[in-house]
């Protein structure tokens, strides 16, 4: 580093990945923030730069970087940054320690640091488990340890292996061999590991009641709430336990009993249009990733669906691993799964299509269905799936009430698609993006109204109030007249 370079670098002041020492007398709180870097993104750690960001420098000696070097032997596992020297002039220099992020688990002097902001601080012990669990993911997970010696195949659900094998045949997404029998198929689809069964088996096939008392983690709650919050009661209250394929069929069976479907009779057609609340094949992909990425080692938890007048939430124990968050699920991104042995049965069942590519169809299935796109956050240590109501039932409670016709208990029609509704609110007078988000009952502007927007201008249905470019959330839009 050119001592140019050096003055570029000090003149950003202390950020998350540059941290200044006045001395080495220092070294101890450098070495835990060289801890935090290699836990992190990377960075530089200065020495001869006061608080202030003023190059001071020191002078250096063959003892100065040896206890630096000493004290970053303190590190495990070793660490080894690059060490260099910057003369600043009068026999004086400023030591750059230079980190390459590894987002890893580094621990000094027995303890796991990390940088939040411009400061150094102990790593939380759930984040470092975290990062633990996913180090050694590929070798030891909860889904390849061995099933109790007691399990048996008998104790699996034979007649849903078949049908297992079936499908994969059928998709081309599993030989078939000719053995038939239950064991050869559970050894094709690797659940089996030294002649003994896996637990990942027991996920996705176990039957028999005995074996609740060593997985009472495989259960399902379903709920349907009064009102929009758990105060107001249940409507429907249900706690099942099975296996996967059995838990996923009774989700589908809930939300045909509680999701309404709205339509409409459309002129020149005899028959109505029937159009559900919440997407079928995205809530369902949603409950099946639920099953494929949940945590299983906590024996009290269980993924849930909760159902409330205005939103549909699908629950998912455990929090999302190998450095993806929320803001990374929507946007095409790498898939690994947490249980990659159970996605791959569902795989080749036929239940979840190509890994990575879950959380985009289910926006894609949203937008069909006239849904806001879905929401993923992390709650209680669980990910949660939020479903909001089809843009035309938002619009409907203030625009179109008379117009909707739900059943709860036998739907039997479909409404307008969102392009339609806007066509009508924008009959009484021209409205912005953002007017017309709040007419759906929206607080922001999503993606579907704005794909449906610019399909309506694409069609020359609407037009610009102003041709001259404006703010976009201030233009407005008008019925285009012919």
């Amino acid at each position: 580093m050119s001592l140019d370079e050096l003055q570029k670098l000090v003149a950003k002041g202390e950020l998350e990945d540059l941290e200044f020492k006045k001395t080495t007398g220092q070294r101890i709180e450098a070495t835990k923030t060289v801890c935090a870097l290699l836990n992190g993104l990377g960075g530089f750690v200065l020495f001869g730069i006061s608080d202030k960001g003023e190059i001071i420098g020191q002078q250096v000696t063959a003892k100065t970087l040896e206890d630096i070097a000493v004290e970053l032997r303190r590190i495990e596992p070793p660490a080894f940054p690059e060490i260099e020297t910057v003369s600043i002039g009068n026999d004086r220099a400023v030591i750059v320690i230079r980190i390459l992020g590894k987002m890893g688990t580094y621990c000094y002097d027995g303890r796991p640091y990390i940088r939040h902001g411009p400061t150094t601080r102990i790593m939380p012990s759930g984040e470092y488990e975290k990062r633990i669990l996913d180090k050694f993911h590929a070798h030891r997970r909860w889904e390849n340890e061995l099933a109790p010696d007691w399990v048996r195949v008998k104790d699996l659900d034979e007649e849903e292996i078949q049908i297992t094998l079936q499908n994969a045949v059928k998709l081309g997404r599993m030989k078939n061999s000719g053995s038939a029998d239950s064991e050869s198929i559970l050894r094709g689809l690797g659940l089996f590991n030294d002649g003994h069964l896996i637990n990942a088996a027991v996920v996705l096939f176990g039957k028999s009641e005995r074996l609740f008392a060593s997985y009472p983690q495989l259960g399902l709650r379903l709920a349907r709430f009064r009102g929009s919050d758990r105060l107001a009661g249940f409507k429907d209250n249900r706690d099942y336990w099975g296996n996967a394929f059995d838990l996923l069929r009774r989700s589908e069976l809930f939300l045909l009993d509680h999701v309404p479907i709205a339509g409409r009779v459309v002129p020149g057609k005899i028959i109505r249009e029937d159009y559900p609340v919440y997407p079928p094949l995205g809530t369902r992909e949603a409950v099946a990733n639920a099953v494929c990425h949940r945590d299983y080692t906590t024996p009290g938890g269980a993924v849930a669906i909760a159902m409330y007048d205005n939103r549909l939430e699908i629950i998912n124990p455990g929090v999302l691993h190998f450095e993806m968050t929320p803001e990374k699920l929507a946007p095409p991104h790498e898939s690994k799964p947490w249980n990659p042995i159970i996605a791959s049965v569902f795989y080749r069942a036929g239940v979840i299509e190509k890994w990575g590519t879950g959380t985009l169809n289910i926006i894609e299935w949203c937008r069909e269905n006239g849904n806001p796109e879905p929401m993923w956050e992390i709650r209680a240590q669980s990910v949660v799936t939020t479903f909001s109501p089809s843009f035309f039932f938002a619009a409907g409670k203030k625009e179109e009430q008379k117009r909707l016709v739900i059943n709860e208990s036998r739907p039997e029609s479909r409404p307008e698609s969102l392009e339609e509704v806007v066509l009508n609110l924008l009959q009484k007078r021209p409205l912005s993006k953002a007017e017309i988000a709040k007419s759906l009952g929206h607080k922001h502007i999503s993606g579907g109204l704005k794909i449906a927007l610019r399909h309506l201008l694409e069609k020359g249905r609407i037009t610009y109030l102003i041709p001259k470019k404006v703010n976009s959330r201030m233009q407005k839009y008008k019925l285009k007249e012919f």
